[in-house]
């Protein structure tokens, strides 16, 4: 089997490379706080030096990391992934980037004769743990084919939207219709709560009923023990919140719901929240904390 590099070992990150590992297939990795690569080190993943080195050692990279900046730097670095990669490789960013960002690496890559997918995903960390993440895919068709069996170990669902930079919007899509069901979520069980309803009963016939929803399912319970650990950051939804919105605005678009949605999580990251998971929005309501 193909060695895969991969380049993020975060909570999603850590997810897909153990599904990767428990498959068979070699993957070498590069973090950089080494430290946070620890647990799948122990699993057996290899270490590189650099984000150059995981190209130099593997025919396909793939990276997730956190904000745009992040891409760029592991990307066009001294030490970066296209310095390190060769002709015919492959290169995919799972990152939730900007499709501008996604274009200019198509480009750059296909300069050194590499190709390059942009690939981001949705499932949360549940989904990056049991293998089930919804993948959106930008760029070369025959590269997604050549990817498929590696998808297939890490998710349920791929889809190619097209050339490069299409994943990347499709995920704005899913985060504008995520957006909506986290301040709903948020500000039922504020209500439920401020009006004496049983919390669990609650999310049970909600969840039941025409209201059902992912977040729902898998934030309610984690909310109602007071459990704030990010499956997925608000940082990082804040910031591909301010990406969908700024994509709206160069197409004349207003998201009225959406840009409500980012100043909600524009005061939870302002106020020391930001590396707790979105769930903790609830954390803004005078009513849900007193």
């Amino acid at each position: 089997m193909q060695r895969i590099g991969f380049i993020g070992t975060g909570v999603m990150g850590t997810g897909i490379i153990n599904n990767l590992l428990g498959a068979g297939y070699e993957v070498t990795v590069y973090n950089r706080t080494k430290a946070h690569a620890q647990a799948v080190l122990d699993r057996g993943a290899r270490w590189a030096e650099t984000p150059a080195k995981v190209a130099a050692d593997t025919a396909i990279t793939m990276s997730m990391v956190g904000f745009p900046q992040d891409v760029e730097n592991i990307y066009f670095g001294d030490d970066g992934i296209l310095a390190g990669a060769e002709p015919g490789q492959l290169v995919v960013d799972m990152t939730t980037s900007t499709p501008t960002l996604a274009r200019k690496i198509t480009a750059a890559a296909g300069e050194r004769g590499v190709v390059a997918l942009d690939a981001p995903v949705s499932g949360g960390d549940v989904g990056a743990k049991n293998g089930t993440l919804t993948v959106m895919v930008g760029g070369d068709a025959a590269a997604m084919a050549t990817l498929q069996p590696i998808f297939d170990v890490i998710a349920g669902s791929v889809h190619r939207f097209g050339e490069a930079g299409m994943g990347q919007h499709a995920k704005m899509a899913n985060q504008i219709m995520i957006a909506g069901t986290m301040t709903g979520l948020t500000e039922m069980l504020v209500y439920a709560r401020a009006t004496g309803l049983a919390l669990n009963d609650v999310l049970a016939t909600v969840g039941a009923g025409s209201a059902a929803n992912w977040s729902l399912d898998n934030y309610g319970p984690r909310v109602l023990k007071g459990d704030y650990t990010p499956g997925f950051f608000a940082k990082h939804f804040l910031k591909d919140l301010r990406i969908a919105l700024d994509e709206a605005d160069k197409i004349g678009l207003d998201l009225p719901a959406t840009q409500t949605a980012k100043r909600l999580y524009e005061q939870l990251v302002d106020a020391g929240h930001g590396d707790d998971g979105t769930q903790a929005l609830v954390k803004i309501y005078t009513a849900w904390t007193k």
